[in-house]
């Protein structure tokens, strides 16, 4: 089994919208663990139907190296985004751990990321499934 961690802030939309697509098309085959750097973002993932969930630095800073893959929007690499949410011991928990990470490029705090295509937030999220289906079939998982 795959251990996915799922970083959000703020309201959590994003991230809830990621567990949402991970368990209805993995199911049981992947555990996934919400961490939210507020609670609200944390219970919008759990509701979404993560395995568990945790709140705040240190439940992002002790996760990130306990998972085989970080999913996320590219700000949880960006101290001091999501309006301040991010501190800087998390982004750096997160950049520095070992777990493969696959990031949304949303543009969000003043980063632009040259030769992405701009598409909506679902068909991001379709890729971002399809880029985990061939790592899991790669693990015979």
């Amino acid at each position: 089994m795959i251990k996915i961690a799922v970083i959000d802030g703020q309201g959590g939309g994003i991230g809830s919208l990621i567990v949402k697509r991970l368990k209805d098309t993995f199911g049981e085959r992947v555990e996934v663990i919400g961490l939210g750097t507020n609670s609200q973002a944390t219970v919008a993932m759990l509701k979404a139907r993560a395995n568990k969930g945790a709140t705040g630095e240190n439940a992002i800073i002790i996760n990130s190296g306990r998972v085989d893959l970080i999913l996320g929007a590219i700000s949880i690499l960006m101290a001091d985004s999501m309006m301040g949410e991010m501190t800087h011991a998390m982004a750096c928990s997160i950049s520095s751990s070992r777990a493969k990470k696959i990031l949304l490029p949303l543009n969000q705090e003043g980063l632009e990321i040259i030769g992405i295509k701009r598409q909506p937030l679902p068909h991001m999220v379709d890729d971002l499934i399809v880029e985990i289906t061939k790592i899991m079939e790669a693990s015979n998982v």
